[in-house]
């Protein structure tokens, strides 16, 4: 859409009926492919020089040219002010112009389709969806001879039902793309719509239907011969829907191939080389994301299991490594899903952060989060529970309860999704157990758990306080078999404890150094304090003086580190987030004067 793609004009720029219309496409051309040069050169300048580019293009008007070259420059002019200013009208206008022109030409396909494209993105950034709607099912009704175009607009109104949270339509046009790439020959692109439908349905935890849906995506990828990327990029979706559904359903160990295998398909994509020849069929003029963004990707999904499995000291290495790739991407590319990237990834070193003792370094990088979001609506009303769910991890970790409560009720409010409801309410239920008599509301609160959702083995160890020892050894065989390490740290020190106070020691023990060297393998700071003053107890009621002051020791370490970071955290400007439970997040933060919380349950 942009003034370079001035394509079909020569030859038939001024072409109408009759010799006089023949008679007069000559002028017509010369001054028409003058002016369009110029744009062009004003539009490639560095820095564009956006307002020269739209003067050129709007002295093609008055001369009235023909249809063809009318529409076409509306579809310029609404194009470069669509992409480089922010004059929403003017672009809407010569948009409108430019579909409604078309449509009475004959075999003007290109200018007709991308009008309608472009005008359908920009009503939905007004907030005009109910106008987009029609507007492109108008252009797939009659786009059904133009195979590229009839595919693009598929995807993108499914994308459109996608943001609206409605995925039933989205996959139902989805299902109507699979089939009419089927009938046009194009299996790269039949396999990029059910890969698209089995990302939705997995969204929709229609589990029973993605089954067979990636088995038959999986033979399409493997059976199609094209160009070597494409086949590649294919690939590299089908496994990232792998890989997510296990983790998912908590299946760390089982996913280990699936991740070995995507892990390898990115580095072979890293060594292809681009090549210019176009496919044949030009359904297949597609492809699902640059191999840049694909690899942001396969680290964000390494991280996503590395702190499944507890590999906190990966997961954060993986991150360090994605968010420099990001930063280098968002210098050239403003593409709204790298942001997105950086958001997800920025949450899970967050949790990491939480759980290693850094305190301070998460609440910064919660701060990051809310500047992203400050920046894009969208994303901040895609993130916000997960924000306030961090703010209410955060505030457990500082032993602002209250708070914690407030920002949990807020995440509650803003999120209907069944997996994220699930955690926030059984953290909200360890701040009622923290604050004392609140076990009517903790009761409450998990009934209508129980009733909403089917439990998974990563959130069940949150009834620990409700079920006798059999339903943590039953953890503990789940958490073993998926080696989900912090489930079984966790498992391991509340089993001890329990027999701890029970006054069997042998079994005890048996179970706190085991919790002690997996969370120091983790590392999680909590588990190694709880771990640390059980075996200095166990040590001192069976008489071993010395184990007993080495463990004494180490609680002292660790209680020394936690509550220097605990300082360090409330001191910060950022820590006046932990009040903001209403609308965009917070520009400013006032600095503290120091921790105004005690610190005398971190211990």
């Amino acid at each position: 859409s942009e003034v370079g793609a001035a394509e079909q004009t020569r030859g038939r720029a001024g072409a109408e009926p009759g010799a006089a219309g023949a008679a007069r496409a000559g002028p017509y051309l010369s001054w028409y492919l003058a002016l369009l040069g110029l744009a062009e050169h004003f539009r490639t300048s560095s820095p564009p020089k956006v307002r020269l580019c739209v003067h050129c293009l709007q002295a093609v008007l008055p001369r009235k040219p023909p249809p063809r070259m009318e529409a076409r420059t509306h579809l310029q002019l609404g194009s470069v002010l669509y992409h480089h200013t922010r004059n929403g009208d003017q672009a809407r206008g010569h948009l409108e112009k430019a579909w409604l022109i078309s449509q009475q030409i004959p075999q003007f396909e290109d200018v007709k389709f991308e009008a309608a494209s472009l005008l359908s993105e920009l009503y939905c950034q007004e907030n005009s969806v109910d106008t987009a709607k029609p507007l492109l099912r108008k252009a797939i009704q009659i786009s059904q001879q133009t195979p590229y175009w009839h595919c693009r607009l598929l995807f993108q109104l499914a994308q459109l039902h996608t943001l609206e949270k409605d995925l039933v339509s989205a996959c139902d046009l989805l299902g109507v793309g699979a089939e009419y790439a089927r009938v046009v020959g194009s299996e790269y692109t039949r396999a990029l719509f059910l890969l698209s439908k089995g990302m939705l349905l997995l969204m929709e935890r229609k589990l029973q239907e993605v089954h067979p849906l990636l088995t038959l995506c999986g033979q399409i990828v493997e059976n199609w011969q094209g160009n070597p990327i494409q086949k590649e990029s294919l690939r590299v979706f089908f496994l990232v829907l792998q890989v997510t559904h296990y983790l998912d359903a908590g299946q760390v160990k089982s996913v280990k191939p699936c991740l070995k295998q995507l892990q390898q398909c990115i580095q072979t994509i890293s060594t292809l080389h681009d090549d210019e020849i176009l496919p044949s069929n030009p359904a297949d003029l597609f492809h699902w994301l640059p191999k840049e963004h694909m690899c942001v990707l396969v680290y964000l999904v390494t991280v996503m299991h590395s702190m499944q499995a507890g590999y906190l000291e990966k997961a954060q290495k993986y991150t360090d490594k994605a968010l420099m790739q990001l930063e280098k991407l968002k210098m050239l590319d403003c593409s709204p899903i790298l942001s997105s990237f950086q958001v997800i990834l920025l949450e899970h070193i967050i949790m990491c952060r939480l759980v290693t003792g850094h305190k301070a370094t998460a609440l910064q990088e919660i701060s990051q989060v809310c500047q992203l979001c400050q920046q894009s609506p969208r994303l901040f009303s895609n993130h916000a529970a997960q924000l306030h769910t961090l703010l209410g991890l955060y505030c457990i970790s500082v032993n602002c309860m209250d708070n914690a409560e407030a920002q949990f009720t807020t995440a509650l409010r803003l999120t209907t999704h069944q997996e994220l409801w699930a955690f926030i309410v059984t953290n909200l239920a360890s701040v009622y157990i923290r604050e004392g008599n609140r076990h009517q509301e903790v009761r409450k609160k998990f009934v209508k758990f129980c009733h909403s959702m089917m439990f998974k083995s990563q959130i069940f160890p949150v009834f620990f306080f409700f079920p006798p020892r059999r339903f943590l050894r039953e953890t503990l065989k789940m958490s073993n078999a998926e080696d989900l390490n912090r489930l079984t740290a966790c498992s391991l020190v509340l089993l001890g404890h329990i027999f701890y106070v029970l006054g069997n020691h042998r079994e005890s023990n048996n179970m706190v150094v085991p919790a002690m060297q997996l969370a120091s393998k983790i590392p999680d700071m909590s588990v190694q304090l709880w771990s640390s003053a059980l075996l200095r107890d166990l040590n001192k009621a069976c008489g071993n003086a010395m184990d007993a002051h080495e463990a004494a020791q180490m609680h002292q370490n660790f209680s020394q580190q936690l509550l220097q970071d605990h300082i360090e955290a409330c001191s910060l400007p950022e820590h006046n987030l932990i009040t903001w439970t209403d609308g965009p997040p917070p520009v400013q933060f006032q600095a503290q004067n120091g921790p105004t919380t005690s610190l005398a349950s971190l211990l």
